[in-house]
């Protein structure tokens, strides 16, 4: 796909999906800008990436204020987007019996409020007939043990984008949300023991854990032409997890 001098912002662009899928927009010819909370990894990620058509934002997509930070460098540009993918999350594990107030509020204030936000203040700056993209997960419409937070965070974002989908049409704006399933990503390993991962991995139909880059090409798809009819949809990138888990 020819994303040639398309503009891209990318939360949560410094590992995993994020990062793979700078990576792709970068190679399609696109000029990509990248958030993420540490500069440190963003420094990483600019390395790995290589090209100067990567911008990178230090940013917590959490605090309204470094929101700021990413919609002055976007006005700075001159120039409109013409894709916003907000991918940027966390997820903690645990019962509802020990899940913490400190874990339910950096999930929801990252993955909802950060991302709500993050679009409300980008609105003004999306060409007409730009595509807009959330990272959900499949776990938004699963029941899992020990996800009931992250899994809430996912069912509101869901419906955000919906709503979204709809308040955006008339600048025929698409709106679409991924939903991978268990993917190898540095997130993963941070939220899960080894075992978990062999678990997940055996939960799909196709017996593996995804992988980032397979992830982008579905967001790439989504994003571009041969995507003009779709919106307001959710795309499951999940190797047949939701079915298969649910025998």
């Amino acid at each position: 796909m020819n994303f040639k001098g398309k503009n891209v912002v990318i939360t949560g662009g410094s590992t995993g999906i994020g990062l793979a899928t700078a990576k792709a927009f970068i190679n399609a010819g696109a000029n990509v800008w990248i958030t993420g909370r540490s500069a440190g990894n963003m420094q990483k990620a600019a390395t790995e990436i290589d090209s100067p058509n990567l911008q990178t934002v230090v940013s917590d997509t959490s605090k309204l204020a470094e929101i700021s930070i990413l919609e002055k460098a976007v006005t700075a540009s001159g120039n409109k987007l013409d894709v916003l993918f907000l991918n940027a999350g966390i997820a903690v594990f645990a019962p509802i019996e020990q899940a913490t107030e400190a874990d339910f509020d950096a999930q929801f204030n990252t993955n909802v409020k950060g991302l709500f936000f993050t679009l409300q203040k980008l609105i003004p700056h999306l060409a007409n007939g730009a595509s807009v993209i959330f990272t959900s997960s499949t776990v938004a419409t699963a029941s899992n043990l020990g996800t009931s937070v992250y899994s809430a965070t996912k069912g509101a974002l869901n419906k955000i984008a919906q709503i979204a989908a709809n308040e955006l049409a008339d600048r025929k704006i698409r709106v679409n949300i991924i939903s991978p399933g268990p993917v190898q990503t540095p997130g993963l390993d941070y939220a899960v023991p080894p075992e978990a991962k062999t678990y997940l991995a055996a939960a799909t139909a196709l017996q593996r854990l995804g992988d980032a880059d397979e992830i982008a090409k579905a967001v790439l798809f989504l994003a571009s032409d041969d995507a003009s009819f779709i919106n307001g949809a959710e795309l499951l990138a999940d190797g047949g997890f939701i079915n298969y888990a649910l025998k």
